[in-house]
């Protein structure tokens, strides 16, 4: 019991560091806008660009997390995602100074923090045994119109990015005599564009297997997913590494079962 309780208090923390970093992205994103307008825009990555870069690396925890069995969420779908995330950040924007004054990037970061800001309010409640209905709502839905606009954002950024790869030739390799053997980056953003859409389909193939669902089926799925974390909560079996929720009265629970049953 110790070293569940260990474990939890671990994954809260970093839950909270987690929310801490994309809420103050977020948070900035929005009063620069609101004080500068379409001139916050421009310097976005130079404004925000180092906590995203610490949260992103922060990220790869997640991975160690699933892997060991403290975090239940399923691996290939995080671990494509973390990847995805870090290659667009750290090798087509980071590397290339024409790039992080694009719009593109305002609208990627603007994406990618209003998913995690919901995703780690959620856990961080969820540690605790506290599943807010709206809440779970939210997180189980918001993925569904912005994971789409996230691929179409990565996909453009590195089309921008191409004509300054070709003309600074940034990570093509040429090797010398008697290797007659060469890397063409720009190349191999071409391709990696086919994975990122591929691994985007995969993982939308994994999460709604069976299609998407209307706003009403998905909120009666959100209520349904609450009550079974409940019960297994107090089944001790501690779903997503919480700790076991606490014995709520009869009454509640009889009023999701109808709620649930009157959605669908």
């Amino acid at each position: 019991m110790a070293l569940l309780f260990t474990m939890n208090m671990y994954l809260f923390v970093y839950d909270l560091m987690q929310f801490c970093g994309h809420s103050w992205i977020f948070t900035n994103m929005i009063i620069r806008f609101m004080t500068f307008g379409k001139d916050s825009l421009a310097d976005t990555f130079h404004s925000i660009g180092l906590v995203m870069r610490l949260c992103q690396l922060l990220s790869v925890l997640e991975i160690l997390h699933i892997l060991i069995g403290i975090d239940k969420s399923r691996l290939l779908p995080r671990f494509l995602q973390i990847t995805e995330r870090i290659i667009i950040l750290f090798v087509v924007i980071n590397s290339q100074e024409e790039v992080q004054g694009k719009y593109v990037v305002c609208v990627l970061f603007f994406l990618w923090n209003l998913l995690d800001v919901v995703r780690y309010t959620y856990n961080m409640l969820a540690r605790m045994g506290i599943y807010y209905l709206p809440l779970t709502w939210l997180n189980f839905s918001l993925c569904i119109p912005l994971y789409p606009l996230s691929v179409l954002a990565k996909g453009f950024a590195i089309c921008v990015s191409l004509p300054y790869f070709e003309s600074f030739g940034t990570y093509s390799i040429k090797l010398p005599f008697p290797f007659t053997f060469s890397i063409y980056f720009p190349y191999v953003l071409k391709m990696y564009l086919i994975v990122l859409f591929a691994g985007k389909y995969l993982i939308f193939q994994r999460l709604f297997p069976n299609g998407l669902y209307p706003m009403e089926r998905t909120y009666a799925r959100a209520v349904l997913e609450e009550l079974q974390l409940v019960r297994r909560n107090r089944e001790g079996l501690c779903l997503m590494g919480g700790i076991p929720m606490l014995d709520q009265n009869n009454s509640e629970k009889t009023n999701k079962q109808q709620r649930l049953r009157f959605i669908t």
